[in-house]
């Protein structure tokens, strides 16, 4: 797909603003029907966690791969935008993975190299710019472990979620993954300002400035937000992003970690906004009328989407801590679900995960493969990161060897 090229970022911002209000007079009556709806979910938000119950629905991989899930578990996913998954990878095997990740980390000097990164700005805008995430792509447990047949499953099942087809036209193919070769975080216990503040990836100014972003969203922008189906793909594996090194230029219908170590709350783990539709807050909060012209509420092109306090108040009161989780357990969330990391870690133990999304197959999600398979066979860091390239010379680096038949089909297309 080509990228979205904008010469003068202050004056398109201006001119979208423009048309936009010009289509919808009553914006600011709209946004306060959102704003509304955004209140009454997150005080249910706040009501379930005083009941006991935690706001991030929980499935059992078993369930999943068992086709043991009920349309009314399906259902609640699909309001909330996220779910934790248990039992995806047996325990054992996930410490086993955490322990391997470390050697191979130690063995080839990580450490010292990380010293003469690339420069990645990506968040740059948020509190914590320099998390503790390790561009590594391609050891062995991570390679595994995105090929491996209970994690296809459970994300066929999370793609299977998405309204995939429209006016007869399929947007992508729920039942074929491929693989998005993406980090590892390692987050030592008992440190500080190592999270990142609320945001959203996969797009910042292009939400507003893209006309297949603006399709996505066209009920929102027409008054009609409560007809807006986060799930509905129709014109998602067309979007056009600013061309970036750290911007995701693959549509995925979830972002995921995977535990490698128990994640607790405080424990620096994961924290989400659990309301599927919240972006048509955002959307809309920056079309009223205290913003600046020129401003999206600070939206920046390759950047993160940042939920600030200066602007989107009401959205950080429902944001919390995600159930706790055990080695091989995984935490999904929709891509545009607001998501953040807790900046402080009192945990006895590190909080070290895998970053595994859900992405299927579309001519979008295939270019982006093409791209990616040379990185791969080189040792390279992918298309969409800096470009570090640390493991082309790593010891126990993952090759073709190390791919199964599966696995070679959703990394190669």
């Amino acid at each position: 797909m080509p990228s979205l090229h904008i010469d003068d970022i202050p004056t398109a911002i201006r001119e979208i603003k423009i048309k936009l209000r010009a289509e919808l007079p009553d914006y600011r009556d709209v946004f306060q029907q959102v704003e509304a709806d955004m209140r009454r979910q997150i005080d249910q938000l706040h009501s379930a966690q005083a009941a006991g119950e935690h706001p991030v629905p929980q499935l059992d991989a078993e369930d999943i791969i068992q086709g043991r899930i009920s349309e009314q578990q399906k259902q609640r996913v699909r309001q909330r935008g996220c779910c934790t998954i248990r039992g995806v990878f047996p325990q054992e095997t996930a410490r086993q993975w955490n322990q391997e990740v470390g050697d191979y980390l130690e063995r080839n000097n990580f450490v010292e190299r990380l010293k003469h990164a690339a420069e990645d700005n990506y968040f740059g805008d948020l509190k914590a710019s320099k998390p503790q995430i390790y561009g590594i792509y391609w050891s062995a447990p991570q390679v595994e472990a995105r090929q491996h047949a209970r994690m296809t499953a459970v994300q066929v099942f999370l793609n299977s979620l998405w309204q995939s087809e429209s006016h007869g036209q399929q947007h992508f193919d729920p039942q074929r993954v491929v693989t998005y070769a993406d980090r590892t975080r390692r987050r030592p216990s008992n440190s500080t300002s190592l999270g990142l503040s609320p945001h959203v990836d996969g797009g910042s100014i292009e939400r507003w400035l893209d006309e297949n972003f603006r399709h996505v969203y066209r009920a929102v922008f027409s008054g009609n937000w409560q007809q807006y189906n986060p799930f509905d793909a129709e014109k998602r594996t067309e979007v056009r992003e600013c061309p970036s090194p750290a911007v995701c230029s693959m549509f995925r219908t979830f972002q995921g970690w995977t535990a490698l170590t128990p994640q607790r709350q405080h424990g620096g783990t994961l924290r989400l906004l659990p309301v599927a539709n919240a972006m048509a807050y955002i959307l809309l909060r920056a079309l009223q009328d205290d913003v600046p012209e020129d401003d999206l509420c600070g939206a920046a092109p390759g950047r993160a989407l940042s939920v600030s306090e200066s602007w989107h108040p009401l959205l950080l009161e429902g944001i919390s801590s995600i159930p706790d989780m055990e080695p091989g357990d995984t935490v999904f969330w929709h891509c545009d679900v607001i998501h953040a990391v807790e900046n402080e870690h009192h945990g006895e133990f590190d909080s070290n995960v895998m970053y595994i999304a859900a992405a299927p197959w579309c001519e979008k999600n295939a270019a982006y493969l093409h791209r990616q398979w040379p990185a791969f066979v080189e040792g390279r860091s992918p298309p969409d990161f800096a470009a570090d390239d640390f493991e082309v010379d790593f010891t126990g680096r993952a090759g073709e060897q190390s791919l199964t038949a599966l696995g070679k089909v959703q990394l190669k297309g």
